[in-house]
Order: C-alpha cells, then structure tokens, then sequence
C-alpha cells in the first residue's frame, strides 16, 4: 500500500500547531502508521529526508532570509503545501512588527539587524505558492485531520 510521504515544519510562531499535531499523532497513530510516511518531523525523528516528499505542512511566518529559502526548498521538494495556523496563513500575530509605527521600528531595528530578519513578516503564501489551510492559532484540530485525509484520498494512500 502506497504511503503518503509528509514532512512536518516550523518557522516563525510559537510552534502551537506542532503541539496539537503531536497531540493527534497520540490519537490517530494506530489509523495513520499504515497510511503515513513521516519523512520529516522533526519533533519526531532525529533523521529526517525533505526529498520526495508528497505533502508538506508548514507552520509560521517567514521572517528571515534564511526562512525564505528554506520555505522555497520545501516547496520545491512537496507536490502540496498546507499552510499550519494563523502565522503562516496570515502572517499574524508573528507579523505585530509589520505594524509598529516609526518610532518602535526605530527601537527594533538593533534587533531585526542582529538577527538578520526581513524588512517585513510575510504569510507562506507570500513566499511560496500554497495549496491549502488549516486555520487557527493554534491550528484547530479538527481541520487538520479533514485536510489529511482529503490528501490520503487524493494521494490514494
């Protein structure tokens, strides 16, 4: 039977989602070890493969130039993108800076050199092309399971 290959990734957020995931991995294993191939998961494996990779779930904002080519190599190596929560849909609340008047940035800017962020905070979708969304802050469970599922049907796995 045909596994569908997943990695699992995080970036600029506070990594909710990934808990939650983690949480339904604890409920769902039985059902999803024979359906799932987990290539990249961090949180789980200690040896990890990005190539190859039938769907990547990505969860936070893009907030470095280092993030943005890792995003992009992602994308390049999944035929699917899931953007995970609130941050990597919408860019928020990681993106408060975005907002900030002049002022604040002028008191962050030490910060965002020190660190090499990006002028800005951007949502995955304004990075990389994305395929679908769980939302949430964190994710909402829920959707997270109907969008894996949609994607086993359509990955015939």
């Amino acid at each position: 039977m045909k596994k569908l290959r997943i990695g699992w990734f995080s970036f600029s957020c506070c990594e909710d989602s990934t808990i939650i995931f983690t949480e339904l991995l604890n409920d769902h294993f039985e059902e999803w070890k024979d359906k799932v191939e987990f290539c990249h998961v961090r949180v789980l494996k200690k040896r990890n493969a990005l190539e190859g990779l039938d769907v990547a779930f990505v969860e936070g904002a893009i907030c470095t130039p280092k993030a943005e080519a890792e995003v992009k190599r992602i994308r390049a190596s999944a035929k699917r993108v899931i953007a995970i929560g609130a941050c990597a849909d919408t860019g928020m609340p990681s993106g408060q800076r975005n907002r900030f008047d002049l002022e604040r940035q002028a008191e962050i800017e030490p910060i965002v050199r020190a660190f090499d962020y990006s002028k800005t905070v951007r949502s995955l979708k304004e990075v990389i092309p994305v395929d679908g969304t769980v939302p949430g802050c964190p994710m909402a469970g829920e959707a997270f399971v109907a969008m894996l599922e949609k994607l086993l049907k359509e990955f015939g796995a």
